[in-house]
């Protein structure tokens, strides 16, 4: 499948503003929303965050972004977390978190730290090549010259797939082995199973550099780039 032209996810960006507008005026809801990628591809800013009437699509990857941008900035105290989506409602194999990243516990768990990491190392921050652009405003507002954005291309899945988690470790290793040794590493836990492992099956023991799983969170986020302030 080929990648949506520009032009292309301008016109969705346009279509779904119209049609929310329709059902406003009818239903007094919005109904229908644009993921967070046809903004990226259309290079459109994102809705603002009460147009996405409470987020109820967010695991779809609909407002991910606003609410990232939220809880990052202090905006909110709580991280909005997993909702009910169209993957936590399709009949899915045991493990659905082998697919989708969803996971049964809390993104609140607290940051697992690789041992011998020092505190005042640079940062890489790994992340799909549709969060980079999200990450990179927010870690310039920081000011800070030891803070990096680590793009993964997704190879593994034939090069068009930008979303964080769907990154396999095969991919984040190929980048990880290109970058310094002794940095900290900083891995968001959505492209992780329950029990640790990648979309590939490989785990995070398996990488070429040790990293810090942090919930992808915009919260867990800032808190981890505090601890090397």
């Amino acid at each position: 499948m080929r990648l949506h032209t520009a032009a292309e996810a301008r016109h969705v960006v346009d279509l779904i503003d119209e049609w929310q507008q329709v059902f406003l005026d009818a239903l007094g809801r919005r109904m229908v929303f644009a993921a967070d990628e046809y903004y990226l591809m259309a290079d459109r800013a994102f809705p603002p965050a009460e147009t996405y009437e409470g987020f109820p699509m967010h695991e779809d990857g609909i407002g991910m972004a606003r609410t990232f941008e939220a809880e990052f900035r202090g905006e909110t105290n709580e991280a909005t977390g997993p909702r009910s989506g169209f993957f936590a409602a399709v009949d899915l194999p045991s493990n659905p978190a082998a697919y989708t990243g969803l996971r049964s516990g809390s993104h609140a768990d607290p940051v697992r730290v690789t041992l011998g990491r020092r505190r005042d190392a640079p940062v890489g921050v790994l992340t799909g090549t549709l969060g980079a652009p999200v990450l990179a405003p927010l870690l310039a507002e920081l000011g800070r010259d030891d803070i990096r954005i680590l793009p993964v291309d997704n190879r593994f899945f034939g090069g068009n797939t930008g979303v964080t988690g769907l990154m396999t470790g095969a991919d984040v290793s190929r980048i990880l082995a290109g970058e310094p040794a002794g940095h900290r590493y900083l891995l968001p836990d959505v492209c992780l199973s329950d029990d640790g492992r990648f979309l590939d099956g490989t785990t995070v023991d398996e990488l070429p550099r040790p990293v810090e799983v942090v919930p992808t969170d915009g919260i867990a986020l800032r808190s981890a780039l505090e601890q090397a302030a």
